[in-house]
């Protein structure tokens, strides 16, 4: 099973840029379709961007196209969100989740074994 550890989180003024890692443990990483995911105090979870295994394919929120990059790394079991141009909107804790059935890439539903998450704030 795919243990994992978000990081990069912090606090940043409006068009600010991040970068947040997802550290997997475990020898099986490459065998997933990685998603981010964010989360507002009293909101559903909100999907933000997923890499194919390879990472040949990438999804985003329409919220994010443009600004966000998904990308990951196999050899280091790690997966990367770049976020530029940030927005208070954006303001969330943010999670990663490995894809463990096969429906829809941007249903919260479809990802298990999250990890413990990392907040993102951007003020205005």
């Amino acid at each position: 099973q795919v243990q994992l550890v978000e990081s990069g989180g912090g606090s940043v003024q409006a068009g600010g840029s991040l970068r947040l890692s997802c550290a997997a443990s475990g020898h099986t990483f490459r065998l997933y379709m990685m998603g981010w995911f964010r989360q507002a105090p009293g909101t559903e979870r909100q999907f933000v961007a997923a890499i194919s295994q390879g990472g040949v394919s990438t999804y985003y929120a329409d919220s994010v196209k443009g600004r966000f990059t998904i990308s990951r790394d196999n050899a280091k079991n790690t997966v990367y969100l770049q976020m530029n141009s940030l927005e208070p909107e954006d303001t969330g804790v943010y999670y990663c989740a490995p894809r463990s059935v096969s429906s829809e890439v941007d249903s919260s539903t479809s990802y298990g074994n999250w990890g413990q998450g990392t907040q993102v704030t951007v003020s205005s």
